[in-house]
């Protein structure tokens, strides 16, 4: 038991590192937290930073994920719980890292990274359907939110092992909560769209 724990603490540690963060400061932005929507994540990274530092924050974000669910894997090769909680643990992470006072991104990236290794067909799926709500309406908030519903919905739909598919409705839980804010504004028809800059 001690050793899965330590499985989790580390997956949790790989999706708490603040690539965005530092991503924004590198461009420049001392404290991405200060800016725009006050998000640490691509999206307020693009706004306050610029495109290049945006896709990269996305990538990187992406790649913890990705990275989390795969050492997790590697080393429980027979489990199919502990891969499912490490990609939940990572977007945890995200969400509320130790280095920034608990005060993180939403887990949209982090998660589609880390599902995309566990239920790659389901994940493609939600990251479809990101795209075509943002296209469609240019709010990445309303993307995430949608995308993150899809993926739970696709694993259940598809077939992915039960702990996968619950890790995935557990995340999309933890997105629109998340997202609060934004529904918020969403609402009173203050939400900023794709391509608008920090405010």
């Amino acid at each position: 038991m001690p050793w899965h724990l330590a499985l989790l603490a580390g997956a949790y540690l790989i999706g708490s590192v603040p690539f965005s963060f530092m991503v924004a400061r590198a461009f420049g932005v001392a404290d991405v937290r200060r800016v725009g929507s006050g998000n640490v994540g691509a999206t307020n990274v693009m706004r306050s930073a610029g495109k290049a530092a945006g896709l990269l924050a996305l990538l990187l974000d992406a790649c913890k994920g990705a990275a989390a669910a795969l050492v997790v894997s590697s080393l429980a090769p027979t489990s199919s719980v502990l891969p499912a909680l490490a990609a939940l643990g990572a977007v945890i992470g995200h969400m509320y890292p130790p280095w920034l006072g608990f005060q993180g991104g939403k887990g949209v990236a982090t998660g589609a990274g880390a599902f995309l290794l566990l239920a790659p067909y389901a994940t493609l799926l939600a990251v479809g359907a990101f795209a075509l709500v943002v296209a469609m309406t240019r709010y990445v908030s309303v993307g995430s939110m949608v995308g993150a519903v899809a993926l739970a919905a696709a694993t259940l739909i598809l077939g992915s092992p039960p702990p996968v598919a619950w890790a995935a409705t557990g995340a999309a839980a933890l997105v629109i909560w998340r997202h609060r804010g934004n529904i918020v504004r969403l609402a009173q028809g203050r939400e900023g769209r794709l391509g608008a800059p920090a405010r």
